[in-house]
């Protein structure tokens, strides 16, 4: 009766082991391709519409065989947001304390269908987005395409304020300027 059970054990565990090991055969690890990604971030001011470049990003997206989106983490490293102001990016590097927080880090914490119809797809992203050392549960949705073999383009945005970050909106001139403190976040990202 002992053989009996640890037989059917041990032939419980193979199978479960081999379709584990299938699911994690099947899944596809996406790096994000920066030379072809676009982030920029979007405000106002009592003077004038601003925006920033991201210079530099980097990430990965891994999809389970079920085209399901598993894992994502994107950083965005905070000195290479650029405006093309010097007074402008210290500002910026300023109001996220990049010194103590240099990274802008945005993890997903809930697995998100990825829907496909013919070369479109379409996801809603929930996690964790981390500035300025403040962590805050957003979510949002994403559309693109297919746009090669397991080569996919990302394209959303998502509004956000300062303030719910802990961040104090920039000012300048003895503070008769004033950076309003609702940004949007735009990017065009494409991952393989």
């Amino acid at each position: 009766m002992f053989k009996a059970q640890l037989s059917k054990y041990a032939i419980w565990l193979f199978v479960s082991i081999m379709f584990t090991t299938a699911s994690v055969v099947k899944a596809q690890s996406l790096k994000i391709v920066p030379q072809n990604s676009t982030v920029t971030i979007f405000g106002t001011s009592t003077i004038h519409d601003w925006e920033s470049k991201v210079e530099q990003t980097s990430g990965e997206l891994v999809l389970n065989n079920s085209k399901q989106i598993q894992t994502l983490v994107f950083k965005i490293p905070v000195r290479s947001i650029k405006s093309g102001k010097g007074l402008m990016d210290t500002k910026t590097y300023d109001a996220f304390n990049a010194d103590q927080n240099p990274t802008i880090t945005f993890q997903l914490s809930e697995a998100a269908p990825l829907k496909i119809t013919g070369k479109e797809v379409e996801a809603t992203l929930t996690g964790n987005l981390t500035m300025a050392g403040v962590t805050k549960k957003i979510s949002f949705k994403t559309t693109g395409k297919i746009i090669g073999e397991n080569v996919y383009k990302f394209i959303g945005s998502v509004p956000l304020k300062m303030t719910d970050f802990k961040m104090k909106p920039p000012t300048a001139m003895l503070g008769t300027m004033k950076t309003g403190d609702a940004i949007t976040i735009k990017f065009d990202v494409t991952v393989k």
